[in-house]
Order: C-alpha cells, then structure tokens, then sequence
C-alpha cells in the first residue's frame, strides 16, 4: 500500500491547523492520523478518556517482535487565550528569520509531524524490530492521557528497549527530570459588609496568606541550590497559576480558589512539600480563620502528579538516543513529561525531540526549521539500526 507522502513541513503545517488546547477535544487530529496511517496499510487503536471527547493513539509499525522503540508525543497544546501573536497561531507561518510559527511548533507537534511524515520509510525499511507510536491528550494539564496509554501499551505489544519521549530539547539527550505536582486549593469564608470586617473571613484575604508563605518557601528553596546535578534552575519550584475568589468589592469574600503547583528536582522527596504545605494550612492558617468564624474551611485536592525521571535504569535508552542523535553528553530538564510515566511501567526512556523549551506556552512560539531536519536525521539512524537488529 502506497499511501500520501508527506514533507515534515507539510504534516506540521497540518497539525498546528488543528486547534488541540487541552479544554478541547483532540479527536479530529487524531482522526486525521489514524486515517493517514491507514492509508500507509497501518493498523492503529484509540484509547478513549471516560467521556470519550479525546483518545490517546498507539499504532505499531514493523514485525511483531520485542525490543522495539516507542516514539511518544502528546496531541494538546496550552491556549493562546490574550497572547499577543503576530500571526495566526493555527497557521503555520514560515518567516524569513528561518523559524516556523505556530502553536505547538516547538511543544510538541514537530517531533510527531517528522515521526509521521517518515512513516512510508518505517514501514518500507525492513525493520527487524519494531516502532510503537504513542500519542496522547493531556499533557499539558497533568499528563492524564498518558497514564491510560501506557497501561495499555505494556499490555498491547511486545516489551520494547526503549522510548524516546519527544519533548523539545534542541534534539540533545536528557535522562533526567523533574517531578510535577498540582493542586487546587479553596478557601470557605465567611461573607460580611466591607465595613464591617469583624463580623467575616475574608477568604480572599486568607488566601493571600497562603500565596505569601508558598513565596516565602520558594525563597528558602533557592537558597539551597542542588550541586549534584546540571539542572536549571536547580530547585524546587513553585508556582501559583490561577486565583480566583470574591463576589463584589465590598463584600468580603466567601470563597477564593487558588490553583498551585510546584516541580521537585530528580530524585528529590516529591510529596513532601505537599505534606509541608497541607500542615501549615490545616495547624496554622485554619484555626486563624476558625477563630473568627466556625464554618470557615480549607480543602486541598491534587489535581495531578507526574513522576520524575532519574538516568538509572535508563542507560540502554540514553546510549541509542546518544547514538541517534550524535551528541556525546546527556542532561536534566527542570519541567514534566510523560517520560517519567514509562519509565515507572519498566520502559527505559529518555526525552528528546526538536525545539527549544523557552519557546514553549510563548506567544509567537517558533520552531528553528532545522530542527525538522536534526530530527529527520536522528529517524533515519534509528531506522538504521532497527534494520541491523
């Protein structure tokens, strides 16, 4: 079966056509790539969410044999909700400077986009073990497609050697990431008249508090950088994306929720932060707020948690990645991926993919055109050695 042949460029031009923020549906991508892989004769299997708008993609590309490569990306894209883009984000726009412009050309479109425009020359290499490709939704808010997807993936095919997760790293080799966890903290307080402020609990105001000690945390973190390891910055951060709370301006306020996280650097205790932070709510914050008024309550949900990824047991990976890739040293990343996540399932893996991750969630997000062909270069070793397998 002969089926479309398709430039990088092209497949990247299509897929940042497809508006896949993660509050919406991924499913006509998807539906896109599953049709283009059945034209080129292959099979691929949908794994749903539990509402069926969004589906992670595994298709297998070669024999049915072990020790095959899983080349993973992850479908969705953070908004460009009040960015100020010079261009159309959904339009792939090529400008003179030699960047490509578009959402989700650097994280991550273009590592799947080269991963399927060599599809004809996968599945006509004679490969002696196999490619897995793994797409999921999600990433960007909590890598929950990913979970569903290597579950099923482990059960699906043969064990593979290895997986090279696609994330933008200038195409180097990283074995090494930090962990992400994120949480939803609300704030119940006690409504009253602005000018009758003893009678209430503000819980804008409480919430503040909190904001203000999770500073002070993050300061006291800095000032213990980590030395054993090439990491920037080399430290637990934090961060408080999302507050919202309050009814008028002169009421005080019943209810604030603040959305919070913090990334723990490689082989650091994740949770204990997270213990930190729910004692000093539940035997500091709280009974401050009780005192004014009963009813008053902090609840604390995580909303997600994604392991981090240490080299150990990661070296097959990182010795094929090194090798395909041509570089001759590996390094850490301070952000999340699903790296972590087949790593936990006995997958050695290791991130490496086009971009540069400052580019990433940007506004104007670029990916340097030559990145489309450092890429290509590192499919075409792979296929190489999968034919001497």
């Amino acid at each position: 079966m002969t089926g479309e042949t398709v430039t990088s460029l092209e497949m990247l031009r299509r897929l940042v056509a497809f508006d896949t923020t993660s509050r919406l549906s991924n499913l006509e991508l998807i539906d896109y790539v599953r049709s283009y892989l059945a034209g080129h004769g292959i099979a691929s299997e949908l794994v749903p969410n539990e509402d069926g708008r969004k589906a992670n993609l595994i298709a297998t590309i070669g024999p049915d044999a072990p020790g095959g490569i899983v080349l993973s990306g992850h479908t969705d894209v953070v908004p460009v909700d009040g960015q100020p883009w010079d261009t159309d984000p959904w339009t792939l726009t090529e400008k003179a400077d030699g960047n490509l412009y578009g959402r989700g050309t650097c994280d991550m479109k273009a590592f799947s986009a080269v991963v399927l425009a060599l599809v004809p020359r996968f599945r006509d290499a004679g490969m002696k073990v196999p490619v897995h490709l793994a797409l999921s939704y999600d990433e960007e808010v909590g890598c929950f497609g990913a979970f569903r997807l290597v579950e099923r993936l482990v059960s699906r095919v043969k064990r593979p050697r290895a997986c090279i997760v696609g994330e933008p790293t200038m195409m180097g080799v990283v074995n090494a990431q930090n962990t992400a966890a994120s949480f939803q903290t609300v704030f119940t307080g006690h409504e009253a008249h602005s000018s009758m402020t003893h009678l209430g609990v503000s819980a804008v105001h409480f919430a503040g508090e909190f904001i203000h000690w999770l500073n002070v945390v993050q300061d006291e973190l800095a000032a213990r950088p980590r030395t054993d390891i090439d990491l920037v910055p080399p430290f637990t951060t934090i961060n408080v994306g999302i507050v919202a709370g309050g009814t008028a301006g002169n009421i005080l306020a019943r209810e604030c929720v603040v959305t919070w996280g913090y990334r723990t650097t490689p082989g650091e205790d994740q949770p204990a932060l997270e213990r930190r932070a729910r004692a000093w709510l539940d035997d500091v914050l709280l009974p401050r707020m009780r005192a004014r008024h009963p009813a008053a309550r902090i609840e604390t949900t995580r909303r997600a948690s994604i392991p981090g990824l240490m080299p150990d047991d990661n070296e097959e990976a990182t010795r094929l990645a090194l090798g395909w890739s041509g570089g001759n040293r590996t390094y850490a990343v301070p952000y999340g991926t699903e790296a972590g996540i087949f790593r936990a399932a006995g997958i050695p893996t290791v991130i490496c993919g086009p971009g540069d991750i400052s580019q990433a969630h940007q506004p104007n997000e670029f990916l340097a055109k030559s990145q489309l062909g450092a890429c290509e270069a590192f499919m075409e070793r792979l296929v190489d050695w999968a034919r001497r397998q």
